[in-house]
């Protein structure tokens, strides 16, 4: 082998020693836009009345959102659950609780796709017809990397909670 077969064989041979560019770090912005509507479009991505005013719980909404992970277990979710009615007055939807908006509560580990529900008691002077608003948000040491809302409907697969087992309701009517 002559000097110059031998120098281009020893290049090539430092090129593949060479580490590639690092891409499972830092994501690029792009790549977390792609990652967000990913999350945002995903089936996963849905909120249900699981419980409404059974014989076992008189007065009680039960409410669950389920969330897709991203796949990185670094990575958090969390929920926020509130709990609607229709005014009379206005036809429109408000929120039952007055205030402050709830906290968010953790989900755990965005490595795969969970579920969360909370239950209310109401004890309406009035019928009312509830829903939920389920508020989803995905964050990575703290800072929000994707949020979205959805508000209850109905033919969801709860994992657990429902009653009676199965059920699933966009709205709750309780008198």
């Amino acid at each position: 082998m002559g000097p110059t077969i031998r120098l281009i064989a020893c290049l090539l041979a430092l090129v593949v020693l060479l580490p590639a560019p690092a891409t499972s770090g830092a994501s690029t912005p792009a790549r977390a836009r792609a990652s967000a509507r990913s999350l945002l479009q995903s089936r996963q991505l849905w909120a249900t009345i699981d419980v409404c005013n059974p014989a076992d719980q008189p007065h009680y909404v039960g409410v669950r959102g389920s969330m897709p992970g991203d796949g990185r277990a670094t990575d958090s979710m969390y929920m926020r659950f509130r709990l609607q009615y229709v005014n009379a007055t206005t036809g429109q939807w408000t929120d039952i609780a007055r205030g402050p908006a709830p906290p968010f509560l953790a989900v755990g580990s965005a490595r795969i796709a969970r579920q969360l529900g909370r239950s209310f008691q109401v004890r309406p002077q009035q019928a009312l017809t509830l829903r939920g608003v389920v508020s989803f948000q995905w964050r990575q040491n703290g800072r929000v990397l994707a949020s979205a809302s959805r508000v209850t409907t109905a033919g969801r697969e709860s994992v657990k909670g429902s009653d009676p087992a199965g059920f699933s309701a966009a709205t709750c009517r309780i008198a």
